[in-house]
C-alpha cells in the first residue's frame, strides 16, 4: 500500500443486498460470516442491542458491514485491554475484521486473508484508523 492510494466504499443499495453476502462467502458460509460479525459487535460493545447494518462494497476488492443502531459504541476488548469510543462506521469495521479473522482460521484459504487484507488497508485509511488498529491488536 502506497501513501498516496485511496480505497473508496460505497454503500450497497436495497436492491443488491439479498445477493451480496452469498456473492462474497457463498451461500453455505454467508450466514455464519453474517452471524459471526453481529456476535463480534455484541462482545466488543455493550451499547450494541442490535441493529439494521449497512454493507460496503470497497473499491479495492473488500467490503464491509457497519450498524445503523446509534452514532457512536463504546468498545472493549479484553484480549488486548482495549477501551475507547468509535464512531458506527469504525465499529463497523472493526466487527467485520474480527469476523474475517475468525473465519479464515477456522477455514483457511487466500480468499478470505486476501478480503482481510483488503478490508485493513481500508482501514488504514479511515479517519479513526488508531482507533481501529488499538482495537486489533
Amino acid at each position: 500500500m502506497t501513501e498516496y492510494m485511496t480505497i473508496t466504499a460505497d454503500l450497497v443499495g436495497e436492491d443488491d443486498r439479498l445477493l451480496f453476502l452469498p456473492r462474497i462467502f457463498g451461500v453455505l458460509r454467508m450466514t455464519e460470516a453474517e452471524a459471526l460479525t453481529y456476535a463480534y459487535m455484541s462482545k466488543l460493545s455493550a451499547d450494541y442491542r442490535g441493529a439494521y447494518w449497512h454493507f460496503y462494497q470497497l473499491s479495492n476488492g473488500g467490503f464491509y458491514m457497519a450498524p445503523d443502531g446509534q452514532d457512536r459504541y463504546g468498545l472493549e476488548w479484553d484480549g488486548n485491554g482495549y477501551s475507547g469510543e468509535v464512531s458506527a462506521d469504525a465499529a463497523g469495521l472493526i466487527a467485520t475484521l474480527f469476523m474475517l479473522g475468525h473465519m479464515h482460521e477456522k477455514h483457511g484459504g487466500d480468499d478470505l486473508a486476501q478480503l482481510y487484507h483488503y478490508v485493513r488497508d481500508y482501514a488504514f485509511l479511515h479517519p479513526e484508523n488508531e482507533q481501529i488498529t488499538a482495537a486489533l491488536d
